[in-house]
């Protein structure tokens, strides 16, 4: 009799191996060594911990700077760069440096990581990340130094490291402060610093190596044009500009004369705190002003950057700057009753329009239900369950005072709602760019309906 074959989709790997790095940084932040006073963390809280650290949310339930010790620190700071770069972005690097050949099904699983069309020049591509990454989290860490050796002495070297991983793999975790990075408010290095490797890491890989092929090519044509990116670059980039500044716009407005946050600070100091909110609510998770003390408008500011978060390719989460402008160019070409959806002068797929259909719906379905369930374990106001789930969804980390307060069954809803943020539209989309196979060749009829 023969044995049965067991098939498992690169999909399947995917989101297992993201499972099974929870699980473990769970069992090893339960040591007591992980934790200051020497004592066993509740693995519910531990489980929260490594999930927000591998899933680059940043809601916490423990201070990491109090509760932590520095082994516990330095599992956190290990998830938060494996979930930053991808569990099988850490394998493959790994196998390229120790000189080991990777076959057909390495190559197939990292296109699926990466969403890549093609497996030419896969392993040089997993290179320059992973080299890029490094160095980059290098240069910010140095930056950091600048200000948190002098403050805090020794220490401040690996508070500079972890500040720096966490902040270009948009995590948002820090052990700087219980309050985040709100004592330096008004620091330009810090806002400057942390907004940078915000910006790198979500705009997504991608653009990088793009941006880089333009800038070798302008050196023949003397000049950079913006038109020689490919789509992809031209959409992350602009809609990522355009985000940013009219959020930051909004924001400074909203916020202005609000006593409880910008209303004693000079110009410069407000249009400075009101970028750094704009640009971390896009999945980074840091915060210069206490997110409880934000007007009612701007939190809703806040929760649309939030939902549609950094670029494909990247390091941040959300339903990605390319399917928002994939939905909206949709609907404009809806209204203008317009067959094809347009985007700098290319036709969009018929593919790319569904499968970004599906990840926003996915995302909604996710942050609803999620809204639903915490809405039943908590009396808190509908605005903070609101802020946490849509932060959790997106793996943002942005709270408004509410994840610390949470109960045992209000913790396991956003420990599943930050795993399925995070891999949920990765599933989807590796499950839209499988070939379909075998497919139907009977199909049923159309009738109409009424829509609207």
């Amino acid at each position: 009799m023969k044995k049965q074959r067991i098939s498992i989709s690169t999909t399947q790997i995917i989101l297992f191996s993201f499972l099974v790095v929870i699980l473990l940084g769970a069992v090893l932040l339960c040591l007591p060594i992980a934790s200051v006073d020497g004592k066993a963390t509740p693995f519910l809280d531990a489980l929260f911990t490594s999930t927000t650290s591998t899933c680059v949310t940043g809601l916490v339930v423990t201070s990491t700077v109090s509760h932590w010790s520095t082994f516990g620190q330095a599992v956190i700071l290990a998830l938060i760069q494996i979930g930053g770069l991808g569990v099988i972005t850490i394998m493959s690097g790994v196998m390229i440096l120790l000189h080991k050949k990777m076959g057909i099904g390495d190559r197939l699983l990292l296109q699926d990581a990466f969403n890549l069309n093609s497996l030419s020049g896969l392993v040089n591509f997993v290179k320059k990340v992973v080299i890029g990454t490094l160095v980059i989290e290098g240069i910010g860490a140095f930056l950091y130094m600048t200000v948190f050796i002098p403050e805090f002495g020794t220490r401040g070297i690996w508070i500079s490291v972890f500040t720096s991983v966490s902040a270009f793999c948009n995590a948002g975790i820090d052990i700087i402060a219980e309050n985040s990075l709100c004592n330096y408010a008004l620091n330009p290095v810090i806002n400057i610093v942390t907004c940078t490797l915000i910006f790198l890491g979500g705009i997504g890989y991608v653009v990088w190596w793009d941006v880089v092929r333009i800038l070798k090519l302008s050196r023949k044509k003397k000049m950079m044009l913006f038109k020689d990116l490919t789509l992809h670059s031209k959409i992350a980039i602009t809609v990522t500009f355009v985000l940013i500044l009219v959020g930051a716009f909004l924001i400074f407005v909203f916020e202005y004369n609000n006593p409880q946050t910008m209303k004693d600070y000079t110009l410069f100091e407000k249009i400075q705190a009101s970028v750094f909110q704009s640009i971390t609510t896009r999945t980074a998770g840091f915060a210069t002003v206490p997110q409880e003390n934000l007007t009612n408008a701007s939190s809703v500011i806040c929760l649309m950057l939030m939902f549609i978060g950094g670029s494909p390719v990247g390091t941040a989460g959300g339903i990605k700057t390319v399917t928002f402008a994939i939905i909206a160019a949709s609907a404009f070409s809806a209204i203008r009753n317009k067959e094809d959806t347009e985007l700098f002068g290319r036709r969009i797929t018929k593919e790319a329009v569904s499968k970004s259909v599906a990840v926003v719906c996915m995302s909604f379905m996710i942050m609803f239900v999620s809204t639903v369930l915490l809405s039943c374990t908590t009396d808190a106001n509908t605005l903070d369950v609101f802020y946490e789930t849509v932060s959790a969804t997106a793996t943002v980390g942005l709270t408004r005072n509410l994840t610390s307060s949470l109960n045992s069954i209000g913790k396991l809803v956003i420990i599943v709602t930050m795993y399925l943020g995070r891999v949920g539209p990765i599933s989807l989309a590796l499950a839209f760019n499988r070939k379909k196979e075998n497919q139907n060749m009977i199909r049923n009829p159309i009738e109409e309906i009424s829509v609207g």
